[in-house]
């Protein structure tokens, strides 16, 4: 076999528009593979799953509609501003890579449609120079941002690099700060930034541009870092694990959102882009095939129609909200939305596996639900989800995605099911009780609607961190409390085998939560309760949720906090400027034995607008 039938798959040596080699070389596993077969992959190894580095151009034809790109151009950089000489000329390694791959430099810009959806792009070349950072790359990458800050369009910029430019000097250290910078300014602006991270990025562009974006996703295998493996073990005799710096790891440890593989890209930057327009644009027409989500799984919503707890008593009740076959976050999540996609990490350095959240539509609205997740009804798995007690770490993930729901105009949903915040020396050492506060603050001052909706349990602060919200929902056989009935039993009554006695004296079945104002509304559950038929329970809370969302967004920001901060600020009070709190009343009138559901809600409706 001669050699030049022959190409390794990691710098592309095969000039853009050539015909692929008859036989490839895997650069990861080393395997032959047959060329044709290398390309329909998208130049992906059939046989390990090693991605292989696409060039710019191939990035482009392989993410962009065909015949929609337009090139940007930026302003023309110093070619050299330093005068630059090592073992040869800066200038003529700028020659020699301008011929070897035909482009100005690292980086190529357009505008585009992915899906149909417009986007601007901006993506890097690691043939050129190894992808780094100059001059002229941070200008093209800022012609991007201003473009896509023009059109009011996302951005995706797609990484490939080994740092800063070096023969540029200090001017190329400020590209940091200047593409920084223009991804600030698409922040102010409430526009989508999207950066795909290949394999390798590092140094400059890893702590820029690369990790500003909103949504960050990585190539399975792409290694991502501020200094390199190399670089760290010769300055620190440390001994780097295995994976260390692989989009593995990475997600692991809370920096990305979510590992894409390359078959899947342009799908997922569609469903992002089509988030991102439709949230500016307005909320899509619903597909006539799921106008009533309810029909699907065959339940009528009643939404709020005064259900009360079950009969059996609030003990009952305490043991049906934390059946292990209830739904779960992620349940409704994939039951209620449309093309529900999960995003990861709190981009600090870790995942809690505790609380999720992520990005899909609900009736043709897009919005950002988050919640616990206990793990169901698998014991391995519940564990493996601890239980639903968020740590830190899932309190500053959630916090993320609150704020980026903010910028985008997402409305929020939080699903709450929980015993509570994460009890672990661990998340004391990571300042759980500031990563809850830090929740309660954001949320009240949070500019887009908020619904709440307690599904299951709702534990002390750990289910507080996620519902400071213009409506609080409860299902009909959920529980929300400042503590356990055990806790409280073994506190109080110095005997946990209390914990019934306490339940019914905390008040924290739905009906009474409700009469208190905590809750606005009971969203019914299936006949023996959601974990009986899970597609129904993920129904009636959609049903629900649309006449919620549809009245929340007609208020402005400014409406919206000032509403929700009356709301907080009156619990408890007992008198407000419209006369006695309700609390007050409903003390009196079950001192009296005679107190009333209904008028009790109403009462609670009559002083939703007046201040303390």
């Amino acid at each position: 076999m001669a050699d030049d039938t022959i190409a390794e798959n990691d710098n592309g040596p095969v000039p853009d528009g050539a015909a692929p080699a008859e036989w490839v070389q895997c650069g990861h596993c080393a395997r032959l593979v047959y060329g044709k077969r290398f390309a329909r992959a998208l130049q992906v190894c059939p046989e390990c799953g090693g991605h292989a580095r696409l060039t710019a151009r191939e990035r482009l034809a392989q993410l962009a509609d065909p015949g929609s790109e337009a090139p940007l151009e930026a302003e023309a950089a110093e070619p050299d501003p330093l005068g630059f000489v090592d073992e040869r000329p800066y200038r003529g390694r700028l020659a020699e890579a301008r011929e070897r791959t035909g482009m100005a430099d690292a980086a190529l810009a357009v505008r585009a449609r992915v899906h149909g959806h417009p986007v601007v792009l901006a993506v890097m070349d690691f043939r050129f120079l190894g992808g780094s950072l100059g001059c002229a790359v941070g200008a093209l990458v800022e012609r991007a941002a201003q473009e896509s800050l023009r059109e009011g369009v996302p951005l995706v910029v797609v990484t490939a690099s080994g740092g800063a430019r070096m023969q540029e000097g200090a001017l190329s250290l400020m590209q940091m700060a200047k593409t920084a910078q223009a991804l600030a300014e698409l922040d102010e602006a409430g526009v989508l930034t999207v950066s795909v991270v290949t394999d390798p990025t590092y140094g400059g562009v890893a702590a820029s541009f690369a990790t500003l974006a909103d949504v960050i996703l990585i190539e399975p295998g792409a290694r991502m870092g501020f200094a390199g493996p190399r670089v760290i073990e010769q300055t620190t005799g440390e001994r780097l694990p295995d994976g260390f710096q692989t989009a593995e790891f990475l997600l692991a440890h809370g920096m990305v959102d979510a590992i894409v593989p390359r078959a899947e890209l342009r799908d997922m930057l569609g469903h992002l882009l089509r988030v991102g327009l439709t949230a500016r644009n307005g909320v899509e027409p619903l597909p006539a095939e799921t106008e009533d989500p309810c029909a699907v799984y065959g339940a009528v919503a009643t939404p709020g129609d005064g259900a009360a707890a079950p009969a059996s008593g609030v003990w009952d009740t305490v043991r049906m909200a934390r059946n292990p076959g209830r739904p779960t976050t992620l349940d409704y999540a994939g039951r209620m939305l449309d093309n529900f996609r999960e995003l990861h990490g709190d981009r600090i350095g870790a995942d809690c596996p505790a609380l999720v959240g992520g990005v899909g539509f609900l009736h043709g609205r897009p919005v950002m639900l988050m919640g616990h997740q206990k793990g169901g009804a698998d014991p391995a798995e519940r564990a493996r989800r601890l239980h639903g007690m968020a740590t830190p770490s899932g309190f500053r993930k959630s916090a993320r995605l609150m704020r980026l729901a903010a910028k985008l105009g997402l409305p929020v949903v939080t699903l709450v099911d929980t015993p509570g915040a994460n009890p672990g020396s661990d998340a004391e050492r990571g300042g759980q009780a500031v990563a809850i506060a830090e929740n309660l603050k954001l949320m009240s001052g949070l500019r887009v609607p908020i619904v709440a909706v307690v599904t299951g349990e709702g534990g002390s602060g750990g289910a507080l961190a996620l519902a400071v919200a213009d409506r609080v929902l409860i299902s009909e056989r959920g529980v929300y409390s400042v503590i356990s009935p055990e806790g409280c039993a073994a506190i109080l009554w110095k005997d946990p085998s209390a914990a019934p006695t306490a339940a019914a004296a905390l008040r924290i079945g739905a009906a009474e939560l409700r009469e208190l104002g905590v809750v606005d509304d009971i969203v019914p559950e299936p006949p023996g309760g959601a974990h009986t038929d899970p597609g129904a329970a993920a129904a009636l809370l959609a049903e629900a949720l649309r006449p919620t969302l549809a009245g929340l967004a007609e208020r402005s920001g400014e409406q919206l906090v000032r509403e929700r901060r009356r709301r907080f600020a009156r619990f408890g009070a007992a008198w407000t400027e419209a006369g006695p709190s309700p609390w007050r009343d409903l003390r009196a009138k079950r001192d009296r034995g005679r107190h009333s559901q209904p008028a009790a809600h109403t009462l609670v409706r009559a002083h939703e607008g007046a201040t303390t």
